[in-house]
């Protein structure tokens, strides 16, 4: 029972505002204290101005309140006004603000805000769905000339949370980050990508062809931009790589209802949906997926023609959508190719879907079977680009995703799928699963572990229990303490006990403990992170007398408990403590996070 009683000395948000004019050849920098009458900040034509009645927001003695009550607060207002004729890009930051030596800063995790812009709310949200210090992101877009946005900013303490923080303070202040207008997701796609790389079905574009320059990344993953919409210019993004591996379904082919729909729309901390940064912000919530049962792979019929349309904030791509991308030439070739098996949304009768094969082709298969994900999402019209070019190496990078400051960060503050530099020469590479119990980072091996050049593999052995198992023997013991594999600062960065759930259902399974284990089947990132060619069966935590692998092209299979004829490899899972930091990186694959344990 959360304890109503506990109470905070006091909460202030003192409005310092900001704000740093990026123009091609100079760099300005101004900053005032909105106190009083000294509320007006100018840089050219845009002025900030602070509400000469807003004093901050000052609760004395608080308690947890619900989020009626919470939106329901008198707030901070405050506007931005574009004098000028042109219009320009910002993003409006809520960072900390110095405390005394002797307070106690409140976590995070404890608080709530909503922001009215115009009229319309945010909703209350928590604080660590923005970002973490100094990248909690709450507006950004575009201001038209002779223009003023309005603003009120609600901050409260959330009674959902338990936890001790009694006498904390928090202590914040506004920062704005303007810059020249910047183009939409949409706006440049179609002005970068070749026309003979379009094809207009006269609802959306669609991007075709072998390599396009269509790499977007966004919260943690690298996507890639299928198609436009010709009316609201929404962008629907694919993962690249498969990020787990689940069935479909337990009997039904239908998206509604699913196991599948359900998982990608999970906003709890094991689900995808739950782990994406600020979706409310990015993704249009009430996306509309066609899931029409098909029989072969022309255009499925429309809402208005009695077409299956759901909606939801994720889906997965059509079996249409997916033989569009390579339209002109041989589906092997075509960039959603990704070499491995994925489920579509798209059902072939009550009991089969249609599932792309590690070859590109396209195949029916059972939904009871474990196949790979790619959830899909639509970004809203109004996300921009603010660096990249579209390549692999180089994705587009949104704007209020691409932090840039973040030494010093909590990596518990970060998001699953990002990459961290973790262990010994080619065993360095890892990546965050998620944030399953509070406060720590469960992360996993980018690769399987490798040994002198090549893959390590490993029988289970003949216990067939948990804990008496070669595999976790081995990464409790040599793993952890020979020096090949982890260096002593990463051991020490790892937390002592972990609870292991050993089956497919985290509420319905049995639990070991120990400090290093391995995912579970339907985890986040428990899919193949690589092309075919670069992966290689892998052990996943099943019981009933089974070992649950995931295949080299990303599906499950089961294999004996002994594992005698062919050994799996090990992909290595375990949490990192809370105190962990970030030293550098911006959590992409070309350059990891790098941590140190203060």
């Amino acid at each position: 029972m959360k304890d109503k009683n506990k109470k905070v000395t006091v909460i202030i948000i003192s409005i310092l505002i900001v704000l740093i004019l990026l123009l091609a050849l100079t760099y300005a920098y101004f900053s005032t204290q909105l106190n009083g009458t000294d509320n007006i900040v100018k840089v050219g034509e845009l002025e900030l101005v602070l509400d000469e009645t807003s004093e901050g927001i000052s609760l004395d003695n608080a308690v947890g309140i619900s989020d009626s009550k919470g939106m329901s607060l008198e707030g901070s207002t405050f506007e931005l006004i574009n004098n000028g004729n042109n219009a320009v890009d910002y993003t409006i930051y809520l960072d900390d603000n110095t405390i005394e030596d002797t307070d106690v800063r409140i976590d995070d995790k404890y608080l709530k805000y909503n922001l009215n812009k115009n009229r319309t709310d945010s909703g209350a949200t928590l604080l660590t769905k923005i970002g973490a210090n100094p990248n909690r992101v709450l507006d950004s877009g575009t201001i038209e000339g002779k223009t003023t946005n309005k603003y009120k900013l609600n901050l409260w303490i959330t009674d959902e949370v338990d936890g001790n923080y009694s006498g904390q303070v928090f202590s914040g202040k506004l920062r704005v980050e303007v810059s020249q207008e910047r183009k939409t997701v949409s706006e440049t796609l179609l002005a970068s990508i070749p026309d003979e790389n379009l094809y207009d079905d006269g609802v959306d574009t669609f991007i075709t062809g072998e390599e396009p320059n269509n790499y977007v990344w966004y919260s943690g993953k690298l996507w890639r931009a299928v198609s436009i919409n010709n009316e609201e210019k929404t962008v629907k993004l694919v993962t690249q790589w498969d990020i787990s591996t689940i069935p479909y379904d337990d009997n039904s082919s239908s998206f509604e209802g699913s196991y599948m729909e359900e998982w990608l729309n999970d906003t709890s901390v094991d689900g995808f949906l739950g782990n994406l940064r600020n979706p409310k912000a990015f993704i249009k919530m009430d996306s509309k997926w066609n899931a029409s049962q098909m029989s072969d792979t022309s255009k499925p019929p429309s809402e208005s023609e009695g077409g299956t349309i759901i909606e939801d904030a994720v889906g997965l791509l059509n079996i249409y959508e997916y033989v569009t991308s390579y339209k002109g030439i041989n589906y092997s070739d075509g960039y959603l190719n990704n070499t491995l098996y994925w489920w579509t949304i798209t059902a072939n009768n009550s009991s089969t879907n249609y599932r792309i094969s590690y070859t590109g082709s396209i195949e029916t298969f059972g939904v009871t079977n474990g196949n790979g994900i790619r959830p899909s999402i639509n970004l809203k019209p109004e996300i921009k680009i603010v660096s990249g070019s579209g390549t692999e190496d180089n994705p587009y990078r949104l704007m209020g995703d691409n932090d840039n400051n973040l030494k010093g960060v909590y990596l518990k503050d970060r998001y699953s799928g990002e990459y961290i530099s973790f262990g010994i020469g080619e065993n360095n590479l890892y990546r965050i699963v998620s944030h399953e119990t509070e406060g720590l980072t469960k992360i996993t091996s980018a690769k399987p572990l490798r040994e002198n050049g090549s893959y390590k593999s490993m029988t289970w052995g003949e216990d067939s229990t948990y804990l008496g198992s070669n595999v976790v023997n081995f990464l409790n013991s040599e793993y952890l303490n020979s020096g090949v594999y982890l260096t002593n600062e990463e051991v020490n960065m790892v937390e002592d006990n972990t609870t292991w759930y050993l089956g497919n259902d985290k509420n319905n399974a049995e639990i070991a403990n120990s400090k290093v284990g391995l995912l579970r089947p339907r985890e986040l990132m428990a899919g193949q992170f690589d092309e075919r060619i670069n992966n290689g069966n892998y052990f996943i935590l099943t019981l009933n007398g089974q070992l649950r692998v995931n295949d080299i092209e990303g599906w499950c299979k089961n294999n004996t408990v002994d594992a005698k004829v062919a050994a799996p490899l090990i992909k290595p899972s375990m949490n990192l403590k809370s105190n962990v930091i970030i030293t550098g990186g911006d959590g992409t694959k070309n350059n990891p996070f790098t941590l140190e344990l203060p």
